[in-house]
């Protein structure tokens, strides 16, 4: 598929979280779980220049670890639970809000770069 001009006609956050196209906000942007899609269904678009990095795992841990883990502490400090039975409880809970974080913010930080014409310095980028 030709690659079309990165011009986004809506916006990246929006698409982003949904999980569509930066460009014609129809496509799915993603292949599977996390892997992106090679190209957008629907207008064409390519996706070859997926670099999200670790980025968005860093926002999940940031996020996570504002929210959830000071929750988790005063669980454990107001009821004085074993620590056992914070874990069992906490542990999913944990788990379940960074998997549900991964993929928005994937998608969001992807499009962002897209957006923003973003990309890797490659050693053809740079003149003598």
């Amino acid at each position: 598929a030709k690659a079309l001009s990165n011009t986004p006609l809506h916006s990246p956050i929006s698409t982003g979280l949904k999980g569509r196209c930066p460009r014609c906000g129809e496509g799915s942007l993603f292949n599977g779980f996390l892997k992106f899609a090679r190209h957008c269904q629907g207008c064409g678009e390519s996706f070859d220049i997926e670099d999200a990095g670790d980025g968005p795992a860093v926002f999940v841990i940031l996020i996570v670890g504002i929210v959830i883990i000071p929750l988790a502490l005063a669980f454990q400090l107001i009821t004085n639970a074993p620590l056992w039975l914070t874990m069992l409880i906490w542990m999913p809970i944990l788990i379940l809000a960074c998997l549900a974080l991964l993929r928005p913010l994937r998608g969001i930080m992807f499009n962002l770069q897209w957006a923003n014409h973003a990309r890797e310095v490659r050693s053809d980028d740079v003149q003598d």
